[in-house]
């Protein structure tokens, strides 16, 4: 008995021993577990430890570290299309050669096709090759090069594009890559350092570190906005980079910056990389993304709006429109509607709407909660299918027409702001300058009545009544302002 004891005692021990020089051994080396994906998913992800340890973290070299690990993941996109043009035969001799003016009276503009080429940038998350990048990188490309850390070159093929996001995927024939982790840009705060990866004007691998500056930014790329922006340098050829926190992870995709210039001055945009976890699988799949489509036109709620239609808070998006025949429509949703709630999640910000409401399967029933008169009601609304032409909901922003002007539907803010007496209607918020519409004389406050001949009540309504084609002729809006009406005619040149 005792000898048996003291020899589980002693293997307890032992084994006890090699549990911790393990550990110790694990640590020293780095090896944290990597994904935590399951079995078939297009990405990883890391665990929450990250990829060092908090005192690696803190003896300053985090950045040197992550940059070593992760740049062999980051690729230069090569890209080249074809421009179609008319050009002018000329003589190889030169511009004084007088057969220049055979060639003129002869051959006159003929059609000609340029090669253009671009640059940007691209991060690898599948080991087989699988890449992650810009749609403006490879869109209309003819051919596409990517050329790794190791100066090694692929073709690549698009497997699939989303313009409305700016996301695309291509893919190298490869296999064992290394790859660039997703992280969770929902958990990101503002103030976090970062670091970008990319290929500006060429110059590969180029590494820059900053913080998130912002996040939820609108910028004015469409109904999808909801940019992280940072101070990390970012330039021409970035696009496509992964943005990376400090456990190597991606929280975003670099796109876009705001400068006078051309240059960097500190303010950059990235695509949030649960964006693109959202769109991935279907690119991969199908090539293209289905999304869910409400059809209701929607504006921010301001402290204003929120204490005219009795809200407690300036939460939600106010319903400025309903598509005729929309799911919206047809489940009840009325012009000044509040929509609060969207199939269990919370709508704070009428920017969060079309990400929801995109993101929902076409063809599920779901709940939605409306604020109307102060009451909140539940209705039950069937999702439709996006088209090209339609919009899961409107950006909160005003309408920018091709005529140079701003316009809203009227709401009692609106009518007390411009003095209108009207309680319905579409008004014009905003004229250009030097655009069609000063030029024509509008103004803001003008009421629209009509465009060409048609009544527009709506916003959808005057932005169809635009849409439609009317070569060589100008544009004719029967206005409303300060209780007389007149007919103004705008013409597309100003």
């Amino acid at each position: 008995m005792r000898m048996g004891k003291f020899s589980g005692r002693t293997m307890l021990a032992v084994a006890a021993s090699c549990l911790i020089v393990g550990i110790l051994v694990t640590a020293s080396l780095n090896l944290v577990p990597l994904s935590k994906a399951t079995s078939g998913q297009l990405w990883s992800e890391k665990r929450e430890s990250g990829l060092f340890s908090a005192s690696q973290n803190s003896d300053g070299k985090i950045w040197v570290r992550l940059a070593k690990e992760l740049t062999p993941s980051v690729v230069n996109v090569n890209t080249t299309q074809v421009v179609k043009g008319r050009g002018r035969l000329r003589s190889p001799s030169g511009e004084d050669d007088p057969f220049n003016e055979f060639f003129k009276r002869f051959f006159g503009d003929t059609p000609r096709q340029f090669k253009s080429t671009s640059l940007g940038s691209g991060f690898i998350i599948n080991r087989d090759g699988y890449i992650l990048t810009n749609n403006h990188v490879v869109e209309n490309a003819t051919e596409i090069s990517v050329k790794l850390s190791d100066a090694r070159e692929f073709k690549a093929k698009v497997i699939g594009r989303d313009p409305k996001t700016d996301i695309a995927l291509i893919k190298i024939e490869a296999s064992n890559l290394p790859v660039v982790p997703f992280g969770d840009s929902d958990k990101l705060e503002v103030g976090e350092p970062v670091m970008a990866i990319g290929n500006p004007f060429g110059l590969n691998q180029t590494v820059t570190t900053g913080i998130v500056s912002a996040k939820g930014r609108f910028i004015g790329e469409g109904p999808y906005d909801n940019f992280i922006q940072t101070d990390a340098s970012i330039n021409r050829g970035n696009s496509g980079g992964p943005l990376l926190n400090v456990n190597g992870e991606a929280v975003g995709i670099n796109t876009a910056i705001f400068s006078p210039t051309g240059g960097s001055i500190g303010i950059g945009f990235a695509i949030p990389i649960d964006m693109a976890k959202e769109v991935l699988p279907q690119l991969k799949e199908r090539g293209s993304v289905t999304r869910g489509w409400l059809g209701v036109s929607i504006q921010q709620i301001t402290p204003e709006l929120a204490k005219t239609f009795g809200l407690k808070q300036a939460n939600g998006a106010l319903v400025s429109d309903v598509m005729d025949a929309s799911p919206a429509e047809k489940a009840g949703v009325k012009q000044g509607d509040v929509i609060v709630e969207f199939n269990g999640k919370k709508i704070k910000s009428s920017s969060e709407l079309p990400h929801i409401v995109g993101g929902t399967s076409v063809g599920k029933e779901v709940i939605m909660k409306i604020m109307r008169d102060g009451e909140e009601l539940a209705l039950q609304v069937k999702v439709g299918e996006l088209k090209d032409e339609q919009l899961a909901a409107l950006a909160p922003s005003s309408t920018k027409s091709k005529l140079g002007i701003d316009i809203q539907q009227l709401t009692p803010e609106l009518s007390r702001k411009f003095g209108i007496k009207d309680d319905r209607g579409v008004v014009v918020t905003g004229v250009d300058p030097d655009s069609p519409g000063e030029a024509a004389g509008l103004q803001p406050g003008d009421l629209i009545l009509e465009i060409n001949r048609s009544k527009v009540a709506t916003v959808s309504q005057a932005r169809r009544a635009l849409e439609k084609p009317r070569p060589d002729e100008p544009t004719v809006v029967l206005v409303k302002r300060e209780g007389n009406t007149r007919y103004v005619v705008i013409r597309s040149e100003g």
